[in-house]
């Protein structure tokens, strides 16, 4: 029996399994069969089969939808293995995230913070990838020095050519200062700092009523967004709370009812979450900055410790529970406590250098022909999978230092599940190893997780993810 979370209220339990018998059981009769729907007063229930290539059942699979999800999983022969299990469960909790991530397009957000300013969620794709750049191991940032190091040196060759040779120098000090400063820009970048004296985050859902959707299809974007705005504005701002009562006198307006079954509240401490894992690594806590994105992510970026920085998103708080936010919060000092940034600052500038100082000094021909994009593209594709070695290893500094491998390998299935969902195709599952992506694949991250046995006791975790990175990129060939 397994239990697993969902964020939909008990009142979108039917259009979920609805979702998963049409949209993800019926497109796949080559791995399932026999669903069958049952609906009672208490609960949503739906069971169906596993199948192989013979069409011979392995599985029988049950969903109970009633106050929670349970899944019942049994086996029908000897044959079935514990990763066949494994697989079942992942599928529903695949299908499950796919029908919430249609659901939020049916779900009202918002999100403040206690005393701070109301700062309405909204995309920002250019702070988004500028946050990218300079989060995580910063291999983007190097990469985009790169690229602006090469407009740089046709400019100094052209107009001061007796500076040319110091230039890559100037670049990669220029590049160290920014890492080195990273944090002060991450926190002006995003909406709201987290203190010990104002330490929460409020998180407000509303799930519209089933139906109603389709009717707000036809209001134009800007309408919803006054729709939110007079939400913060007449009842978040003046009374710090939300309920059906007053937040019926703005959704009327616009014929929406609020139903108080579908108004979901959650106020989460977060320094208190940030706090916890920094005392079980042994650190300060570092500086705490949240962006109001629905994308879940969290990331900390500095070249240190005690001059770190944890940057986590609303959809994080969102989308996981606090024992999932802790675990990704583990994974993410572990990049803070291997230095990561740094090392990979490091490899890229050495690369960097030696191109400069000694490829193109001893053999100038190749940046004149296809060969230097062959050597490029090699270049990259080689340091994003040596990157993949500290992702892997910061997996495991959370398994040992916060001690819940199998709750970390849950969240990354609820954050990936489009991945995982892709990585079911072995080609996919190469493309994967290969690409310009510093983390591995998260089928590899997710079964690595759950083989550990609790409490974690690993010696050197850097050469036990090295050997592992290996033989997960052998396995997918």
């Amino acid at each position: 029996m397994f239990e697993i979370d969902t964020e939909v209220p008990a009142s979108y339990f039917e259009k979920l399994v609805d979702f998963i018998y049409r949209q993800f059981l019926t497109p796949q009769k080559q791995r399932f069969s026999n669903p069958v729907k049952e609906v009672t007063e208490n609960h949503v229930k739906l069971s169906y089969f596993v199948i192989d290539a013979k069409r011979e059942q392995l599985l029988q699979v049950e969903i109970i939808c009633a106050k929670t999800i349970t899944i019942k999983i049994s086996p029908l022969n000897q044959h079935v293995s514990q990763q066949m299990v494994d697989e079942a469960r992942q599928d529903v909790v695949i299908a499950t995230q796919m029908f919430e991530e249609r659901a939020r397009k049916a779900t009202w957000y918002f999100a403040w913070q206690e005393g701070a300013d109301i700062v309405p969620e909204k995309v920002k794709v250019q702070d988004k990838n500028f946050n990218r750049i300079l989060l995580e191991t910063q291999i983007l940032l190097s990469f985009i020095f790169i690229v602006l190091g090469m407009g740089l040196f046709l400019t100094v060759y052209t107009l001061a050519p007796q500076w040319f040779w110091i230039a890559p120098i100037t670049l990669i000090l220029v590049q160290l200062l920014v890492v080195f400063y990273s944090r002060k820009i991450i926190a002006r970048k995003s909406d709201w700092t987290i203190t010990k004296e104002n330490p929460y985050i409020h998180i407000l859902e509303y799930h519209l009523p089933i139906g109603t959707l389709e009717e707000l299809k036809q209001t134009a974007p800007e309408q919803l967004a006054i729709v939110k705005e007079e939400v913060y504005q007449k009842i978040i701002v003046k009374k710090g709370v939300i309920d059906c009562n007053e937040a019926q006198k703005v959704f009327t307006k616009y014929n929406v009812p609020c139903i108080e079954e579908n108004l979901v509240a959650k106020k989460i401490n977060v320094y208190e979450l940030v706090k916890n894992v920094a005392d079980k690594f042994g650190y300060q806590v570092p500086q705490i900055v949240v962006s109001n994105t629905m994308v879940p992510n969290a990331a900390a970026s500095g070249p240190s410790p005690s001059r770190g920085v944890v940057l986590i998103t609303t959809g994080l708080l969102v989308q996981l529970e606090e024992d999932e936010i802790t675990s990704v919060l583990g994974h993410e000092f572990g990049h803070l406590k291997g230095r990561d940034p740094l090392i990979l600052f490091g490899l890229t500038s050495a690369e960097f250098l030696f191109r400069f100082y000694v490829l193109f000094a001893l053999l100038p021909v190749i940046f004149s022909s296809f060969l230097f994009i062959a050597y490029f593209w090699a270049v990259m594709t080689l340091i994003f999978f040596i990157a993949k070695f500290f992702e892997a290893r910061a997996d495991l500094v959370s398994a040992i230092v916060v001690g819940k491998p199998k709750v970390l390998a849950e969240a990354l299935e609820k954050i990936g599940f489009q991945r995982l969902l892709f990585e079911r195709t072995p080609t996919f599952r190469l493309q994967e190893w290969i690409s310009l992506d510093g983390h591995p694949p998260i089928y590899f991250r997710v079964a690595r997780l759950k083989q550990l046995q609790e409490p974690v006791e690993i010696r050197y975790p850097l050469i036990r993810s090295i050997k592992e990175v290996f033989s997960g990129f052998a396995a997918s060939m």
